[in-house]
């Protein structure tokens, strides 16, 4: 059904642009105007439920914000974490899965490219947060994780970002 709408209106649309091209040769007529059938149409309303969850992401996010000062004010300077390799080990599989998933789907032109794009720059730039502020005092680990991050995270984020929002602006 789609697919014959499309198709019939592709034929209206090549009889239109026929009958301008008459009408622009015609006696009289410097050039034709053609009046486009249909206007762009607005961006249906969202589901109520999808709207009850955004308020409720949104309400997240202002709850979140008091605890910020909380956790600025409360966390001791120093820590010793018992799982430490084990978090960036995890950390970089992640991107690594982002990476492969998002140039796997991108080569293949599957649209899905756009969320793991997304979500591989999400990682990428946290790594880079996290490896330049967790690093050693200025020395060879802080240059280490600032190279890390300009040299590597930071360009592939931005990277993968540029595909998400290309694929986010071509199909929407």
């Amino acid at each position: 059904m789609k697919g014959r709408a499309s198709g019939e209106r592709g034929k209206t649309m090549r009889q239109l642009a026929l009958c301008n091209d008459e009408l622009a040769g015609a006696e009289g007529f410097d050039r034709a105007e053609v009046i486009p059938l249909h206007e762009e149409a607005e961006e249906p309303r969202p589901a109520r439920g999808m709207r009850r969850a955004g308020w409720l992401l949104v309400a997240c996010g202002l709850a979140l914000l008091p605890w910020l000062y909380v956790l600025a004010t409360g966390l001791p300077a120093t820590a010793t974490a018992a799982h430490w390799p084990v978090a960036w080990v995890g950390l970089d599989a992640l991107e690594a899965l982002g990476l492969i998933a998002t140039g796997l789907l991108a080569a293949r032109g599957d649209r899905r490219h756009a969320l793991a794009a997304a979500a591989s720059a999400t990682l990428l730039v946290v790594d880079a947060w996290f490896d330049t502020t967790t690093a050693a005092a200025p020395g060879g680990d802080f240059a280490t994780a600032v190279a890390m991050a300009l040299g590597a995270e930071l360009p592939l984020a931005a990277l993968c970002g540029r595909l998400a929002l290309r694929a986010l602006g071509r199909h929407a």
